[in-house]
């Protein structure tokens, strides 16, 4: 048996673990490396392995860090069976497809703006087409249900378990037998929090004797939830009350519900305005949260009662879904009195960009992070507090009011990820990934009874 790492190897983006077992290869998620230019590159390299001899990809969730290099796999030969959850391929075939039409629209762009300046034409082409998503789609298999095992081959099963992270997410755990030996290997894709609204709690770690665990929050806290809610409202009303904007980077998954739930429940209550006007400019956002309606499986108590009563959290009274271009641009005559949502996240991509451009020189609009940015990104270069950013090749200076609000992470903080991993009981071995080096190391310290492992890009072990 044989475990290596081909991302999320001492960085936080890019998920990708390759497990060798009785003549069989199996990868956990094939996300993209999301950050600055020498990351984008590190998305056409070489795998580490071949994708050709690859048995069975088994998908933790669908955030792009986790399933966005999947048409890159099937396009460079991979022809085995993709394993996930009902929800998380609904969301994969969303993510791979825009993202797929990102890549192709900066690539017309980019070699657009390369003819102006009397550069070669055409020399610039997309990581992957949205032939290659589609292509992708044809070798989603069998459907894992949480806590039903599913037989791989013979003396391998995997059985998925909810992770609480995102809708459809879920952690693994792998039974292994090869000869005599035998493994319980877990793998936690990213773990979300308890008692948070929508998802269900996590599920309870199982008992293993190698465990592979995100550490993305490895290092420090969460803010308080209630504390966080109340600070966007306040960023909000703040804003409205000096005629401005409210620009949101948007994760489209999670995120963008979360945030319909809490501006729901602000307009409601009183909190909020009721002139208050509400965008979600993101087509995949707003698909995102149709599927979420089709998954009631993934619901908590709370939010699956709100629906059979008939009431639905993520619509209300000055909310506008803007899926159209003309639409998106429409927004832009809006001077103030509204709150703008739209991915990327990390303004990596889509339509927030066009947002920034448009209010990150105003005094009186407000720019409100709730999500994580990785380093390299734009997002991260705002929240450090750059005077200027450069944003299609242009710099825009920085005016706009800033917040970072810390409460809202999908991510499990440190304290529920210690819990989570003593949960695990003693394991042999703990491989530490998807998480930043200071956070893993300050991690690595509050393990006990197991061997710490922060494995580098491409590293093999034998189990």
């Amino acid at each position: 048996m044989k475990l290596s790492f081909h991302g999320a190897a001492q960085g936080v983006t890019g998920s990708c673990h390759l497990l060798e077992c009785a003549g069989k290869r199996i990868l956990v998620d094939c996300g993209l490396y999301q950050g600055g230019r020498e990351l984008k590159e590190d998305n056409a390299n070489d795998f580490g392995f071949d994708p050709a001899a690859i048995d069975f990809l088994l998908l933790t969730h669908a955030h792009l860090d986790h399933c966005g290099r999947v048409p890159l796999l099937v396009n460079r030969g991979f022809d085995g069976e993709i394993i996930t959850t009902a929800a998380s391929r609904e969301l994969a075939r969303l993510i791979m497809l825009d993202a797929a039409g990102l890549q192709e629209e900066e690539a017309r762009y980019l070699n657009r703006r390369a003819r102006k300046r009397g550069k070669k034409a055409d020399v610039i082409v997309p990581l992957y087409t949205t032939l290659d998503a589609l292509n992708a789609l044809e070798f989603f298999g069998r459907t894992a249900h949480y806590h039903e095992a599913i037989q791989l081959a013979p003396g391998i099963s995997v059985t998925f378990m909810d992770a609480g992270h995102i809708l459809g997410s879920a952690c693994l755990l792998l039974e292994l037998t090869e000869g005599s030996a035998q493994r319980r290997i877990v793998f936690s894709g990213d773990l979300g929090l308890s008692d948070r609204p929508i998802l269900r709690d996590p599920d309870k770690a199982p008992a293993a004797d190698v465990v592979v665990m995100e550490t993305t929050y490895g290092d420090r806290q969460h803010k308080q939830l209630e504390p966080s809610i109340e600070e966007l409202y306040d960023a909000i009303n703040d804003t409205l009350a000096r005629g401005g904007n409210v620009v949101i980077p948007t994760f489209a998954l999670e995120r963008a519900q979360e945030l319909l739930f809490y501006l729901h429940a602000g307009k409601s209550q009183g909190i909020l305005p009721g002139f208050l006007q509400v965008f979600l400019d993101s087509p995949m956002a707003i698909s995102a949260t149709e599927i979420f309606r089709r998954h009631p499986e993934c619901y908590d108590e709370h939010t699956a009662g709100l629906f059979a009563r008939g009431h639905d959290p993520f619509q209300f009274a000055g909310l506008h879904f803007s899926r159209e271009t003309a639409e998106s641009m429409a927004i832009n005559q809006i001077s103030g009195g509204a709150v703008i949502m739209a991915g990327s996240g990390m303004c990596t991509g889509g339509r927030i960009r066009h947002h920034l451009k448009r209010h990150l020189g105003h005094s009186q609009s407000s720019i409100v992070f709730v999500g994580y940015a990785a380093k390299g990104t734009l997002a991260r270069r705002i929240v450090d507090g750059a005077k200027s950013v450069s944003i299609f090749g242009d710099q825009y200076p920085v005016r706009a009011s800033i917040h970072t609000i810390g409460g809202f992470s999908a991510h499990a903080g440190q304290t529920e990820l210690l819990a989570w991993h003593q949960q695990t009981g003693n394991p042999d071995s703990t491989f530490l990934v998807h998480g930043e080096k200071d956070s893993m190391s300050a991690f690595s310290q509050l393990l006990q009874n197991t061997r710490v492992e922060m494995p580098q890009l491409h590293q093999v072990f034998d189990l």
